[in-house]
């Protein structure tokens, strides 16, 4: 090969590369939502509402969507209990395709059709596994209502608020929008969950998995 088709050779090479990065890096840029790829590992005992935040953030960083404020889709109960739908911002939320999940809290909670299981990837852009997977981890927690509000029942939705690894109980969504539960479909608020430790949530058909969105 002659030194010239050498080069250019090369030279293609490398504007292909170069023109592939900047669609990864808009993607990941974009990003405003996502389901956690793995939770802190001790059931739902994660942290508090700080602790979770911290993680979202934590896991966009690694992901490449570190420059944005990430809250926790999580409500908690109780004096100074917090709604969900008013810790994520007004939209509208990507995934890690850059495909728009909701494009505003109402739809989010009233429409939310764009919330599929393919659709609702990890921070990774990874599809999360759901009831027809082998382990099911379909189960979301949020300790949330259909309209993204705190239970005011006096009941434990929340695992203590998010500090509990063992007795409570804590509200998840499916992901998948199917399975057993009060609103099998529903994202946010299908079932509670049977105890908060871990092998608990795994036993359910969960893994500790929550929701994390850009406000920003």
């Amino acid at each position: 090969m002659t030194t010239i088709r050498m080069r250019i050779l090369a030279g293609t090479i490398l504007l292909v590369a170069l023109a592939a990065f900047p669609v990864f890096a808009q993607e990941a840029g974009e990003m405003s939502f996502f389901i956690t790829s793995a939770g802190p590992g001790d059931g739902a005992n994660l942290g508090g509402l700080e602790g979770a935040d911290a993680h979202c953030s934590m896991l966009a960083q690694t992901a490449g969507a570190g420059g944005k404020t990430w809250h926790a889709y999580l409500s908690t109960s109780g004096a100074g209990g917090v709604n969900a739908r008013d810790r994520i911002g007004s939209g509208p939320w990507h995934n890690a395709d850059g495909v728009q999940v909701a494009a505003n809290v109402d739809e989010l909670h009233y429409s939310n059709v764009g919330l599929t299981k393919a659709t609702q990837l990890s921070e990774k852009g990874e599809m999360v596994n759901g009831r027809t997977d082998s382990p099911n981890q379909h189960d979301i927690l949020t300790g949330s209502q259909l309209d993204g509000t705190r239970f005011t029942d006096g009941a434990d939705h929340t695992c203590g608020n998010w500090t509990s690894n063992g007795e409570g109980s804590a509200q998840v969504g499916h992901h998948d929008r199917t399975g057993g539960g009060a609103v099998a479909s529903s994202w946010n608020a299908a079932h509670g969950s049977q105890n908060c430790g871990q092998s608990d949530l795994q036993a359910t058909g969960g893994n500790g998995y929550f929701y994390c969105f850009a406000i920003d």
